[in-house]
């Protein structure tokens, strides 16, 4: 009893005990005319004192108004009789109401008992989920931290008082610790994963902090925090990689696990060698299956026959239940859906996207009870990326994805995890209603600083609007560009802009007319045509989004746009008035032995950002990096962290037109947010290689689309919008992986 509750609690619960049963039995004992009430002349405090004929007085303590005591009952009243009333006879309670205030106690005391326990049971030791906003969690549940009981001492980082238990106390400990055991093995079965007091440190930063969590099966979890906030490290531990860290995180006994890292390993010499082993079990079933048919046909006595009709009808059941039949199909479907390069490619040579792909696929066809995934939507284009969302919602296991794509978080997830300053935040729900409690939430904890609260709204609000009123918004920029060029910034905007924390980028020289046209351009690698009789013409001001599948030459030309390829016929022009900087993927320009402020500023103490002169800590500070940051090691930084700090280097040059290759892979939502803000408000032209609907939805003007088959579209309007005339054009074709026509007809 006295291990469920503190030592308060206990008191209380006893207390509500003892006087309801005192209570009780005093009533029933007066009822059968064995008690009496007396009173003394004591002038005061009076007391009153409970006897009987045959036993000593007993004084209960309790004081009584000396009012109400004035009545001193005749010794001759001592006896059978019932006691003498008070000079106030409305002040004595009937047996009845007497009765019922003990039994309200009686029942009080076993009420709160039971709510107690309850309760107790619902925390640690138990290890069961708290009730979030008031209701019981269906996917992520958060332990109580305050007396984890069963976590160990060297989980908890204290030692434990009073020296070594010795004897009975011992033994009593030990009881008590397998009891907690057992109460926790039970809980902990209903969870598909539990986290308990994990801790984690990284270079002498503490990345995370007794972080307790539990996921249900089925849970679909999205997991956010900004750049180095250990959400690549949380993925990791669940996943056995990383076995440095403190407290517990283990699996549900005999559930599979899967994990997608950013950069995985393939093993085989081909693709279709690196994948067939996801499916080997299943080929065995049938091969199994085709065995057991021939062998019927062989002779054999009775019983043989019987053990070979079983097992037989066993396999085909097998089969059944898991669509086997079509295993050649479902794989070949999956290969597709996801782009995967030949079945004959050389993994040797494939490219870090393509890897990825691989890795992903192989994932999928294995079929695990839970999959963890480390940014599964990068180097997937548009098409791939809502078919992996529409598998993952009907898929029956349980999901924790570390993803910066938020339509894919709106789309998929049922719960969002936040990783902030080393703790676990979970909330139950989408994007969407997760940024609404992010807002309430920030205006609690950064009541001076409107920024985030501003940046919050806005993307609330593009949530909230119709497509068209989406695509409405980044167009609007077009008719501004004059505008946003000749904004010249005021003395006190530019102390703002300075303490904003928001990604500017100054405009460059004015552009002209002509900006980049393509006149009916040819590109060819190899034996494949890449881009056959392209024509567009890029207006000043515009944003173009360029999608299509991987390896249909996006890259490419992005390459003849900066001169570094040449056309195989046609032309790319680039107008007179442009300057241009280009952002490219591998980052292979980036000192590994610099700090974060050396690498961006140059160790410059101010930095001039086209007519506004800022102090260099503070245009660091708007990719996100903040005080002790800033001294990093570029070489220790994660992807993102490395993404950022090259986009802080480039975007400060002061160019007219900037091209970006994947600028969102691997950054955190804010930077994100800030980065789009800052090219809506840019002075000239972004051609941006992206696969990040939401990115291309908020700031494309244009969509230059590689559509198969060689051929490409220069759409006006943003992704959504794209989309819809596409399947207008095209109808809602399967998803097929990218062909090219051949350079050469036969």
């Amino acid at each position: 009893f006295f291990e469920m509750y503190s030592k308060g609690e206990s008191a209380l619960v006893c207390g509500a005990f003892a006087g309801g049963t005192v209570l009780c039995l005093w009533v029933l004992s007066a009822s059968s005319q064995s008690m009496l009430w007396a009173t003394t002349t004591t002038p005061a405090p009076t007391t009153l004192t409970v006897g009987t004929s045959s036993r000593p007085v007993v004084r209960l303590g309790q004081s009584v108004s000396t009012a109400r005591a004035s009545y001193v009952a005749p010794r001759s009243q001592l006896g059978p009789e019932p006691g003498a009333s008070f000079q106030d006879s409305t002040f004595r309670p009937s047996h009845l109401e007497k009765m019922t205030a003990g039994a309200c106690l009686l029942v009080a005391g076993v009420l709160m008992f039971m709510w107690r326990k309850y309760q107790r049971s619902m925390k640690s030791p138990a290890l069961a989920p708290l009730a979030l906003n008031g209701n019981l969690p269906s996917g992520v549940s958060v332990y109580d931290p305050a007396t984890p009981k069963h976590v160990s001492m060297a989980a908890a980082g204290g030692k434990k008082k009073g020296g070594k238990p010795k004897g009975k106390k011992k033994q009593e400990q030990l009881e008590k610790a397998s009891k907690t055991a057992q109460r926790m093995d039970s809980t902990m079965r209903q969870f598909m994963f539990t986290i308990q007091g994990l801790s984690k440190e990284k270079n002498g930063n503490q990345i995370l902090k007794d972080i307790n969590l539990s996921f249900y099966p089925g849970a679909k979890i999205g997991v956010v925090g900004l750049n180095g906030a250990g959400k690549s490290t949380l993925l990791r531990i669940m996943a056995g990689e990383d076995t440095e860290f403190g407290g517990e995180a283990k699996p549900l006994f005999g559930a599979s696990v899967g994990y997608l890292a950013q950069e995985p390993e393939l093993e085989g010499k081909t693709v279709k060698d690196a994948i067939e082993p996801a499916v080997a079990k299943s080929r065995e079933v049938l091969q199994r299956y085709e065995d057991l048919t021939m062998k019927m046909g062989e002779e054999m006595d009775a019983d043989e026959m019987q053990k070979v009709m079983d097992e037989f009808d066993k396999c085909q059941q097998t089969i059944d239940s898991q669509n086997l039949w079509e295993l050649d199909r479902i794989v070949e479907r999956a290969m597709d859906a996801l782009r995967v390069p030949p079945d004959d490619a050389e993994c040797a040579v494939l490219s870090g996207g393509e890897r990825r792909r691989v890795a992903l696929c192989k994932l999928l066809l294995e079929n695990h009870d839970l999959l963890l995934l480390d940014e599964p939507t990068n180097h997937l284009d548009a098409e791939s990326v809502a078919w992996l969302e529409q598998y993952l919602k009907e898929f029956q296991g349980t999901v924790v994805a570390v993803t910066h794509d938020r339509y894919f978080m709106e789309n998929v997830a049922g719960w969002i995890l936040e990783l902030d300053r080393g703790k676990g935040i979970p909330f139950e729900g989408n994007y969407g209603k997760w940024l609404e409690a992010r807002k309430k939430r920030a205006e609690q904890e950064a009541k001076g600083d409107k920024r985030l609260q501003k940046a919050i709204d806005a993307e609330l609000d593009f949530l909230r609007a119709t497509p068209a009123a989406r695509g409405g918004r980044s167009k609007a920029r077009l008719n501004k560009y004059e505008a946003l060029l000749d904004a010249q910034k005021s003395v006190e905007e530019r102390d703002a802009l300075a303490k904003s924390g928001s990604i500017y980028i100054p405009p460059g020289p004015r552009l002209g007319d002509v900006v980049i046209e393509a006149d009916h351009l040819t590109k060819a690698f190899g034996d494949r045509l890449l881009i056959d009789d392209l024509n567009f013409m890029i207006p000043p001001g515009a944003i173009v989004g360029v999608i299509g599948p991987n390896g249909a030459g996006k890259s490419t030309l992005l390459s003849m746009m900066t001169g570094k390829q040449d056309p195989d016929s046609g032309s790319m022009k680039v107008g007179e008035t442009v300057k241009m900087v280009s952002v490219s993927q591998s980052r292979e320009e980036l000192d590994g032995n610099r700090t974060v402020f050396q690498e961006i500023t140059g160790e410059a103490d101010f930095m001039n950002l086209g007519n506004v002169e800022v102090m260099s800590r503070a245009y660091v500070s708007w990719f996100g990096f903040r005080s002790n940051d800033q001294q990093k090691k570029v070489g220790v930084l994660s992807g993102g962290e490395r993404n950022r700090v090259q986009l802080a280097k480039l975007l400060s040059s002061g160019a007219n037109v900037i091209l970006l290759d994947e600028p969102t892979n691997d950054l955190d939502v804010e930077t994100m947010r800030s980065l789009e803000d800052g090219l809506l408000e840019f002075g000239g032209s972004v051609i941006c290689v992206s696969h990040d609907r939401y990115f291309l939805d908020r700031v494309a003007t244009h969509i230059l689309a590689c559509e198969g088959d060689s051929n490409w579209v220069f759409f006006n309007g943003n992704f959504t919008e794209y989309e819809a005339n596409r399947k207008q054009r095209l109808g809602d074709q399967a998803i097929k992986r990218i062909k090219f026509r051949p350079l050469v007809q036969s």
